[in-house]
């Protein structure tokens, strides 16, 4: 019997990078956006707590699927066990000011117009 597979989802959310282990990841319905189903958290018996992963817990309770936006994700591995989940923050740009988005295709110039 062949083990269920393990994914590893690494995707950018609010200025912080999500690395979540799930046992289902595809395309889904709705375009543009992956899917992500069994998020698996897990049961460490120790002492320790780790409170990135308890943030997730708390995050995702009760949430059977989650859709994420395909720009936000970084890259998606099958692994062969699971890791902890964990919140890690990206390098922000210095100063408070938020970079202006920039329309991705080529934009169409008019007749008449510059």
């Amino acid at each position: 019997m062949k083990p269920k597979a393990i994914y590893r989802v690494l995707f950018q959310n609010q200025g912080n990078l999500y690395e979540l282990y799930a046992r289902k990841v595809g395309q889904g319905m709705l375009f543009a956006f992956v899917e992500v189903e069994d998020i698996i958290f897990g049961s460490r018996g120790g002492v320790l707590v780790d409170p990135s992963e308890e943030k997730l817990k708390t995050e995702f309770a009760g949430v059977k699927r989650t859709y994420i936006p395909l720009p936000a994700v970084v890259r998606i591995d099958e692994v062969e066990k699971e890791g902890v989940n964990k919140i890690v923050a990206l390098a922000s740009p210095p100063g408070n000011v938020t970079p202006f988005p920039i329309p991705t295709g080529p934009s169409e110039s008019k007749p008449g117009r510059r």
